[in-house]
């Protein structure tokens, strides 16, 4: 039996202090070449923080792009999502009703265009960004809901695109926040 207890106890003093020492010192000197020094990226406008670039922001007028929906109502400190799988009847309603809201904002969208993006929470439930295609689809609302060309805002949303880091991990994204300022900057 000694011949098992030390050394898993031997293993499991030296994940703790790997884990909770050296390897938490090591991404900590790492995230000091990062934007920021890891801190996040803040958005300012005109002097003041208006979000962070990796937080997802609860946007619910016609005139703005809106978010991936949130689990956690958009609460930074609470992050995660509802554990609700595909099948589960109050996951199903919570999707529909989105779907039925998003329509309603955006009437000449069919239910079989909207990008799954903007009626499912993401993991986190704070995603904050979404596919070139969700802000595309979109565009037609905010363009009537602003009284800006449709050709405009679709640029906007063009020179937004984020592309996957390196060409090969991820995909294709657009941050909403980012967008949507530039959106008020348009004249």
């Amino acid at each position: 039996m000694k011949q098992h207890i030390f050394p898993a106890i031997r293993l499991t003093i030296i994940c703790v202090i790997f884990f909770s020492g050296i390897y938490t010192l090591l991404i900590f000197g790492i995230a000091q070449f990062a934007p920021a020094h890891g801190e996040g990226e803040a958005i300012l406008r005109n002097g003041k923080v208006t979000g962070y670039a990796l937080e997802g922001q609860n946007f619910t007028s016609d005139q703005y792009f809106m978010s991936r929906p949130s689990a956690v109502g958009y609460n930074a400190a609470g992050s995660g999502g509802s554990n609700k799988g595909p099948t589960n009847p109050d996951y199903l309603k919570d999707v529909q009703s989105r779907i039925d809201r998003f329509l309603v904002h955006n009437k000449m969208v069919k239910k079989e265009q909207i990008p799954s993006e903007l009626v499912t929470a993401s993991g986190s439930g704070l995603d904050p960004d979404i596919s070139p295609m969700g802000a595309y689809i979109q565009v037609q609302r905010i363009s009537q809901a602003r009284g800006i060309p449709v050709d405009k805002i679709n640029s906007l949303v063009q020179q937004a695109i984020r592309k996957p880091l390196f060409g090969l991990f991820g995909t294709e994204r657009v941050n909403v926040l980012q967008l949507n300022l530039a959106l008020d900057n348009l004249k």
